[in-house]
């Protein structure tokens, strides 16, 4: 990868990363929900995650999909419905101090496994595979996983970050569950791509 590319790489990498997902959302709400400490695993699940994703869509699953599309089709109603759940899951989350008693953040596998369900991760894995990795060689393919993961990862943290600081915020009930919510509606309005694309 010539310097040019990396910063064009890079650049792409992190402008994808931090700006608002599917993934960032759900880190949001379950930093001011969980705290930080408990949502490491949610983190590294999806950065670590998404770099494996990477790693076998190049190696693979995109020639998989485009010999049958209608795989790709039954991924995405999965992804519709799986998303929807989670939505719900947040819109009805517990107030940050009762979430440490009943509530569950996400387990690292389970963020691992949702980024085969994110339309954003798709997008993004499959933009940096076309863009960035030329030939689709094993190791074109694996630098760009290990980039986009040395930046994925401490950029999804800043927004798990921002969640925890809320924490004094959301206090209020009312707050919470306006906050609950608000993260819902930006979570399944992340799905419009996905429906309407």
């Amino acid at each position: 990868m010539t310097p040019e590319l990396f910063l064009a790489f890079a650049t792409f990498a992190f402008v994808s990363s931090a700006t608002p997902g599917p993934n960032n959302m759900m880190l949001l709400a379950s930093g001011a929900n969980f705290g930080m400490r408990r949502t490491v695993p949610h983190m590294l699940g999806v950065g670590i995650g998404f770099s494996v994703m990477i790693l076998g869509l190049g190696l693979g699953l995109v020639a998989l999909f485009e010999r049958f599309p209608v795989a790709y089709d039954v991924l995405k109603g999965i992804a519709v419905i799986y998303m929807l759940w989670l939505a719900w899951k947040i819109a009805h989350a517990s107030a940050p101090d009762s979430a440490r008693a009943g509530g569950k953040p996400f387990t690292f596998f389970q963020a691992a496994g949702f980024q085969w369900v994110n339309p954003k991760a798709w997008a993004m894995a499959l933009t940096a595979l076309t863009a960035y990795a030329p030939g689709q060689t094993l190791a074109a393919v694996g630098l760009v996983a290990l980039i986009f993961g040395a930046i994925n990862l401490p950029t999804v943290a800043v927004w798990a970050l921002l969640g925890r600081e809320m924490r004094r915020f959301l206090t209020n009930p009312r707050r919470l569950t306006v906050f609950n919510w608000t993260m819902a509606a930006a979570l399944l309005a992340s799905l419009w791509p996905v429906l309407f694309a």
